[in-house]
């Protein structure tokens, strides 16, 4: 039979949509492009925005659409939450649990011809749901997931409620399955999570600091990123590392959200816009070359001109690689999304448009400085046949040579144009 899969969201979706892929290749189904006819669907879905909701319910009412017999399965933050709004489109309705058992389910819908719509409370669930791939058909870095859920409760965010609680996939199965791809010839491994900082919290005598620890002596491992990090999980350890260990690549995200004290606090953020300046120049002391990128919100509840001026102030003073800037977006039984001094949404795009400006201008200063150096990366051929380099502190240099995928190059940076686009020539 064949299936289409439409993966939206972040890098834990793209890392469980991989992982579905390879478990229906094994089950003897054959996956082909969504856009084409198939007997079964699957829409993993994202809810981290009131947009994301939007563009799931339209995958979901497109696979319908593309073959009105098929067999539909909607998955994913966004069903957890609002499966009931697509049961009549849907045949197959999960959450975020029991997505290692999808074939069992489209068996049973094949045999039965009886809709399934399993919602758990993952407020009660404590076990994570292990998943280990070997190989990646799409990507050239492999990601690896390691932790689920987030117990942070942001004012913001609905994901603690479409994630559940925290859990953590065991050390000894994080270490396997990273061995795995080294062995299959991944170069790149990328550790990613809900809340990736908290890994080990559900488990004893574990972190994600002493797993990193573990993990940069795996054979043959040339560099490990992580997806995401909160500023006040970065531990004394995890500084010693960065330092220490080129196998951790010189490049985090760690998203700050807010540059004001008041919305920080409004937002319920573990931190204030002080202790983030100190420690990100901390870090950048352990690393000449090291890339921090960030995520901001704008336009939050009370957010007023002065509030955002004083978070332009305080990106100025950190001065990020890349700043990915979201429009605040009311989500229900989120305590934010009752409280008072709305922000109209004509501000909030014009407070998007002013930080993307910004972003633009830190990516091309970051960028210029390594025009005429010679980095190291590992090369990658993308699906437009185009070649680029990605660097250690994440910088994609395209290069004009011919080259092997998933290789360690030396790439000469040539050029930043307008839309810095970063353009270079492979030394051999």
């Amino acid at each position: 039979m064949k299936v289409g899969i439409y993966s939206l969201g972040c890098k834990v979706n793209i890392y469980e949509s991989e992982y579905i892929e390879r478990l229906l290749k094994d089950n003897d189904f054959e996956i082909v492009s969504f856009d084409d006819e198939a007997d079964i669907y699957i829409v993993n879905t994202c809810s981290v925005t009131n947009e994301a909701d939007r563009k799931s319910r339209k995958v979901i009412r497109r696979a319908r659409k593309n073959n009105p017999s098929s067999i539909v399965v909607a998955m994913g933050c966004y069903t957890q939450i609002r499966g009931n709004y697509i049961s009549d489109v849907a045949d197959i309705v999960i959450g975020n649990k029991d997505k290692s058992k999808i074939v069992e389910l489209i068996n049973e819908v094949i045999r039965d011809k009886n809709k399934i719509n399993n919602i758990y409370d993952l407020s009660d669930e404590v076990v994570f749901e292990d998943m280990e791939i070997s190989k990646f058909d799409n990507h050239t870095r492999a990601f690896v997931k390691i932790q689920d859920g987030c117990n942070a409760f942001c004012t913001y965010c609905i994901i603690p409620y479409t994630r559940g609680n925290i859990r953590s996939k065991k050390p000894g199965n994080v270490i396997r399955e990273i061995s795995n791809l080294v062995k299959n010839g991944y170069k790149e491994i990328v550790l990613t999570g809900i809340h990736t900082g908290k890994y080990g919290y559900d488990l004893e005598n574990v972190s994600l600091e002493s797993l990193l620890y573990d993990l940069v002596k795996i054979k043959g491992l040339y560099r490990m990123r992580l997806s995401s990090i909160e500023i006040n999980e970065i531990t004394d350890g995890i500084m010693d590392l960065i330092k220490n260990n080129k196998i951790i690549a010189s490049h985090l995200h760690i998203p700050i959200q807010s540059g004001s004290n008041k919305i920080l606090k409004l937002m319920n953020r573990r931190y204030n816009k002080e202790f983030f300046i100190n420690k990100v120049m901390e870090i950048k002391k352990l690393r000449e070359d090291i890339s921090i990128t960030t995520d901001l919100i704008v336009g939050f509840p009370g957010e007023n001109e002065d509030d955002f001026k004083e978070t332009i102030d305080t990106i100025d003073k950190i001065g990020f690689t890349k700043i990915h800037v979201f429009p605040y977006s009311k989500r229900d039984n989120t305590k934010a999304s009752i409280m008072s001094n709305q922000v109209d949404g004509i501000i909030k795009k014009k407070r998007c448009k002013e930080i993307l400006e910004l972003s633009h201008r830190y990516e091309k200063l970051f960028y210029n400085k390594y025009v005429g150096c010679v980095m190291e990366g590992v090369s990658e051929v993308r699906k437009d046949n185009s070649s680029v380099v990605l660097t250690s502190n994440y910088i994609s240099v395209i290069v004009s040579d011919e080259i092997d995928n998933n290789e360690i190059v030396k790439v000469k940076i040539n050029k930043v144009d307008d839309d810095n686009f970063v353009y270079g020539d492979i030394i051999r």
